[in-house]
């Protein structure tokens, strides 16, 4: 075996040898602290690492399970469906001699906010920071947040800590979370959690399990490089470790001869996959870990960092989607999700493209769509109203998800067209009060004839329907509805939300 190569495997070996002389201390996920909220209403995963073959106990709320860790150490029990609570409790872990004790606990909703840079946005930075941070005074609500981090293969743990809102806290949380929790807890009178897992500028492949790109035959490239990236890695390391010991036989030469050694030929090489523009390296370190911590949903701000891709991002979508409701096994959990706002990327028609892929992406099942195209800021890819977003995203929770009634939760959505007389006749659901959101003529609605050239069209509002037209168009064909970039159109209804 080469010198370096048995150098090494030395020292992984006695590494290996002194982990296994060394007592497994007890010990839980750091998503188990103080301040957590535990989901209510279904059976509760509750799991950590002792010593393999130990006997650990696990006692909350009146409750008391046992499990045995398994030869690896690893130990996991599941309570019993819990009712919310916002008396804090504590839950106390035992084996042997060895006790954790979790202080401050609550029972209630929790939710998984994750995406790039707007769910990640602080509310320290909103339009309204000043007033609503002083208004935070929320023990009831709870932040928890994933330190940044990658990795080619799945962790057991990740960096954070439950965080109780204070005015003196709530300005490191995610606003759009914030908000949205806010809702809830108003509406529904329960605790809230906010499992704050996102990242700035970050694509969503690498958000998303191995399996989930298996899904779609167009995303089979990203399949295929994921299957190999631990065998081009292995390679990778073959062949550096076959330059640095050419390069200690050139050096060792060198200085016999007094000449000047060659240049270092670096490091070994990372892997693939362990970073945060590569597909999985996201989900193996800020996702992986959390399974199968309970919860009742996920909201998703994603989007900026693969615009262009057009209907390529729906299939992205079901990729992540259905990967993170198979590893939880919670069955269709709600995943609600924010349409992207209007921003000058200079590429005007490139933005309408993944407008159309998010709206499609209703089709899977349990989502739903918060649009934000008149709360924008076309010169500012960070808009600053996270309020209003975080208030439509909860729209679409406290209807669908918990059932409530008397309002409404979506802006109009387009249902069908008929053409009659030189004329495009739109009908949409959601369409209660259709009306102009600034009393101004309806804006940004397009029309085209059979050769699809599209020109701008005059829309009225007539009854519950929307009659498109041109003169320049005497038999419509289609009809486009704010294709570009810096559209914000004035469509919406009676509840004041954008189409």
């Amino acid at each position: 075996m080469k010198s370096i190569r048995l150098c090494l495997v030395l020292i992984a070996t006695a590494g290996l040898w002194l982990a296994g002389t060394t007592a497994q201390a007890l010990s839980l996920p750091r998503v188990f602290s103080d301040n957590m909220v535990l989901q209510r209403d279904i059976p509760l995963k509750v799991w950590g690492w002792a010593e393999p073959g130990q006997t650990v106990e696990v006692a909350f709320a009146g409750q008391k399970k046992s499990a045995q860790a398994d030869q690896k150490g690893k130990w996991m029990v599941t309570l019993d469906a819990l009712r919310a609570s916002a008396e804090p409790g504590e839950l106390v872990v035992a084996a042997g001699d060895q006790r954790v004790a979790i202080k401050n606990v609550l029972v209630g909703e929790v939710w998984i906010c994750s995406g790039q840079s707007n769910m990640e946005w602080t509310l320290n930075n909103t339009h309204n920071a000043k007033e609503a941070i002083a208004a935070a005074n929320q023990p009831l609500i709870r932040h928890f947040k994933v330190r940044l981090v990658t990795s080619a293969k799945p962790l057991k743990d990740v960096q954070g800590e439950w965080v109780a809102c204070t005015p003196a806290t709530a300005g490191g949380f995610t606003a759009v979370g914030y908000h949205f929790g806010l809702q809830l807890l108003r509406k529904l009178n329960v605790p809230v959690g906010l499992l704050n897992t996102s990242w700035g500028g970050t694509r969503i492949e690498p958000w998303t399990d191995p399996e989930g790109f298996a899904v779609s035959p167009k995303l089979k490239d990203i399949s295929e490089f994921v299957a190999n990236a631990d065998r081009a890695h292995r390679q990778n390391q073959a062949a550096k470790l076959d330059q640095i010991e050419a390069w200690v036989k050139d050096s060792r030469a060198a200085l016999e001869k007094g000449a000047e050694p060659p240049a270092s030929p670096g490091g070994l090489p990372d892997h693939p996959l362990n970073k945060a523009d590569r597909p999985t390296g996201i989900y193996n370190a800020m996702v992986a870990p959390l399974v199968p911590y309970g919860f009742r949903g996920a909201i998703w701000y994603q989007g900026e960092s693969n615009n262009g891709e057009g209907m390529l991002y729906l299939e992205k979508m079901k990729a992540l989607i259905g990967s993170w409701r198979r590893i939880w096994g919670q069955g269709e959990f709600p995943f609600l999700y924010v349409q992207l706002a209007p921003y000058r990327y200079n590429r005007p028609e490139a933005l309408p493209g993944i407008w159309e892929a998010q709206q499609a992406s209703l089709s899977i099942p349990n989502t739903g769509m918060a649009v934000i195209t008149d709360i924008g800021n076309v010169t500012d890819i960070h808009p600053r109203n996270k309020e209003e977003v975080g208030r439509r995203l909860s729209l679409w929770a406290l209807a669908r998800t918990y059932g409530l009634t008397g309002f409404e939760y979506s802006g109009p959505f387009y249902k069908s067209v008929r053409m009659e007389g030189g004329k495009a006749v739109l009908t949409f659901e959601h369409a209660d009060g259709l009306k102009s959101l600034d009393g101004k003529p309806l804006t940004w609605f397009a029309i085209a004839g059979e050769d699809r050239k599209f020109v701008e069209a005059k829309a009225e509002i007539v009854g519950d329907k929307v009659v498109v037209s041109s003169e320049a168009v005497s038999a419509p064909a289609a009809v486009r509805f704010g294709w570009n970039e810096l559209a914000e159109p004035n469509l919406g209804n009676g509840a004041g939300l954008p189409a």
